[in-house]
């Protein structure tokens, strides 16, 4: 059996990456019908029981695992943007990115990562991209079978 991954530190890395406030891993239940949270860092107790469990296509994160791609808003204080849920505005993140994790072979959403940013932003390209590479490095660790949370 694979040692526990230290979700917490991987997120963490993300982040300050990313210059983000606020993110999530979730990895997707065996039918591939909902999102379940593996980490979180910057969301408020009050939402946690909101993000637990999120059906696909609901939200930013159930939108990038049914959409198969990146979803991204500039303000969600402002825009909803069609996807984000009103509670999402309690985040206090203005700038957020979500994009899916996909199995090695690229048929299957494993779950999703998102960041958040607390100032508006518009996600360039190469900052999209370098999080797809971090969200496939993540499907490496749920596929050798480590999604327990430390």
């Amino acid at each position: 059996m694979s040692e526990p991954t230290n979700w917490k530190s991987l997120l963490t890395g993300i982040l300050e990456e990313h210059q983000c406030q606020t993110g999530t891993l979730h990895r997707a239940s065996g039918d591939g019908s909902s999102l379940h949270l593996v980490c979180q860092i910057g969301v408020p107790e009050a939402l946690m029981e909101k993000i637990a469990f999120i059906p696909v296509g609901k939200g930013i994160a159930g939108a990038a695992a049914e959409k198969r791609g990146p979803v991204t808003l500039c303000n969600l204080q402002q825009d909803l943007g069609g996807v984000a849920k009103p509670d999402a505005r309690k985040t206090g993140v203005s700038g957020s990115l979500a994009v899916p994790v996909f199995s090695g072979d690229g048929t299957r959403v494993l779950g999703t990562l998102g960041i958040g940013k607390f100032e508006p932003w518009d996600f360039p390209e190469e900052q999209i991209r370098r999080l797809e590479a971090q969200a496939a490095a993540i499907s490496r660790i749920f596929e050798a079978g480590s999604d327990r949370v430390d």
